[in-house]
């Protein structure tokens, strides 16, 4: 099916990456939408979609009303996927993945998606999320420091939901879960030589099984919603393998949720599979720099118009 995805074969490839949540920034999208006509409609048609307008939002909004949910998820996806679009002929992914919310950007990247069913998805998912916090009292921390076992260990330790839930990079790693048994699972960590374990200013405990009742809901959208066979493999946060079935990309798009973000993995995946050179494309260079603690050997930089 796509022959392409063998290192023997020596091929240079060129892979796309879509940033999630965290990358937002006020006046983000406002040079696309200035500069480009194509660009200019896929705004307003998004904010028809949503239902209100998010552009003003991501051009002249403040950085708090940014970081409502209902605004975030959507205003990275737009700016990810518009850009992809803008791009045109210059946009040849050969294989793409992107980092949680970024994945639905991928899908529409690749043509598993429409632009308009992946702002649908992009909206319910952010909205299910909001509930899922609301429900119980969570959060996630950062851990700096500490081999993958020993973050996974710890948790496993702890009574409570707590669980690994971002694998961003070697020695970076997000945990999630009930409030308190993130709090333990932090002390531990620090015991055991991470140099720094901290509490993040999130909403919830994201990518961990609190966010269950999202993952009911999201998938009874997904379960709705055409998808198609991609155009090029997707690498899944899930499974951190490349996937060219659309009812497997499914199932992997509904386990996210409540499973872990294995970054790192999808990365090293992609690399083995012959990716050579990547572009973030979307807002921000998150992406760019846990490349660089992944793989310094690997081209990595970010899509733009110029």
């Amino acid at each position: 099916m796509f022959a392409g995805l063998n290192k023997q074969q020596n091929k240079q490839m060129k892979a796309y990456i879509f940033p999630g949540q965290g990358a937002q920034f006020t006046g983000m999208g406002l040079d696309l939408y200035e500069n480009s006509p194509l660009a200019q409609e896929l705004f307003e048609k998004a904010n028809t979609i949503l239902g209100f307008s998010i552009t003003d939002v991501m051009f002249e909004g403040t950085a708090e009303e940014l970081k409502q949910t209902k605004v975030t998820q959507p205003a990275i996806f737009l700016h990810s996927v518009i850009l992809a679009k803008v791009l045109g002929d210059d946009f040849k992914p050969e294989m793409v993945a992107g980092h949680s919310l970024g994945e639905l950007s991928a899908l529409v990247a690749n043509g598993v998606l429409s632009f308009e069913d992946g702002l649908k998805l992009v909206s319910k998912r952010a909205l299910a999320m909001q509930k899922a916090c609301e429900i119980q009292p969570s959060t996630m921390a950062a851990v700096l420091g500490l081999e993958e076992a020993v973050v996974e260990d710890v948790c496993a330790s702890i009574d409570g939901v707590v669980v690994a839930a971002n694998y961003n990079c070697p020695g970076q790693l997000v945990i999630s879960g009930e409030v308190k048994a993130v709090e333990q699972a932090c002390e531990v960590l620090k015991e055991k030589g991470a140099k720094r374990a901290l509490l993040l200013p999130v909403g919830g405990a994201f990518h961990s099984p609190m966010m269950e009742p999202a993952r009911e809901e999201l998938a009874a959208a997904i379960e709705e919603t055409t998808f198609n066979e991609p155009t090029c493999p997707v690498y899944q946060n899930v499974i951190a393998k490349a996937v060219t079935n659309s009812a497997e990309i499914k199932e992997n798009l509904i386990a996210q949720l409540t499973a872990p973000v294995r970054w790192t993995q999808c990365v090293q995946a992609m690399i083995a599979d012959g990716g050579t050179e990547f572009v973030e494309v979307g807002p921000g260079k998150v992406l760019q720099g846990l490349m660089r603690k992944i793989d310094r050997s690997v081209a990595a930089s970010g899509a733009s118009l110029a």
